[in-house]
C-alpha cells in the first residue's frame, strides 16, 4: 500500500480551496493552487477533473472563474478525496478477493483486511473542515491534533466511556462521544 502523489495532491489542494475560500465562497484560479503548493499546473489540472466529476468541486469559467468546494468543508472527508482520484489504499497483496496464495488467502490476509478497515474509518473520520481548525490553530500557536475517530475492535461502549471520561482534550472528548452515537 502507497498513497501516491495523486492522492497527497489532491488532499492538499482541497485543503488549500478550504482555507483560502473566505466567507464569499469565491472561486480560486487552480493556478494559484498550483504556485501556493509547488504543485504542477497540468497535474493539478487532471485531479480537479476527477474531483469535479466526484461532485467535490464546483468550477466557474472565464475571469473571475476557478474552483470552489461543492459541500461544506464539514462534509468532505479525506476518504472521499481519495476515493475520488482513484486512490488504490489496499493492503492486501490480491486486491481484497482472498486469492494471495495459490487461490487461497494467505495466512495473513484478514491482518491486511482489517489494516485497510482501519485506515478507511481513519480517513473517513477526518474531514477538511478539522484540518483548517488544525491549520489555523497551528499559525496561531495553538497545538491541537486532528479529530479521527478510530473504533478498536472489541471495544464495548462503556470501555469507550471510561476512555471518554479520560480525556482531557474537548476534541477527544467530542470524537469519543461520536462513537457512542
Amino acid at each position: 500500500m502507497k498513497l501516491t502523489t495523486k492522492g497527497r495532491f489532491a488532499v492538499t489542494a482541497m485543503l488549500d480551496i478550504a482555507m483560502n475560500a473566505g466567507e464569499a465562497r469565491a472561486p480560486i484560479p487552480i493556478a494559484q493552487v498550483a504556485e501556493r503548493q509547488k504543485i504542477s499546473l497540468t497535474y493539478l489540472e487532471q485531479i480537479f477533473c476527477r474531483l469535479r466529476r466526484a461532485g467535490l468541486v464546483e468550477s466557474t469559467r472565464g475571469p473571475g472563474g476557478g474552483y470552489r468546494l461543492a459541500l461544506a468543508p464539514g462534509e468532505i472527508t479525506i476518504e472521499r478525496i481519495i476515493d475520488a482520484v482513484d486512490e488504490n489504499m489496499d493492503t492486501t497483496q490480491c486486491g481484497g478477493e482472498g486469492t494471495c496464495q495459490g487461490g487461497a488467502a494467505c495466512l495473513t490476509h484478514h491482518l491486511w483486511e482489517d489494516l485497510n478497515s482501519v485506515i478507511e474509518r481513519f480517513l473517513s473520520g477526518v474531514t477538511l473542515e478539522s484540518l483548517v481548525t488544525a491549520a489555523h490553530n497551528k499559525r496561531s500557536g495553538h497545538i491541537q491534533t486532528v479529530p479521527a475517530v478510530i473504533p478498536v475492535k472489541g471495544a464495548t461502549p462503556e470501555h469507550r466511556k471510561e476512555e471518554k471520561s479520560k480525556a482531557a482534550d474537548p476534541v477527544a472528548e467530542e470524537a469519543a462521544a461520536a462513537l457512542d452515537h
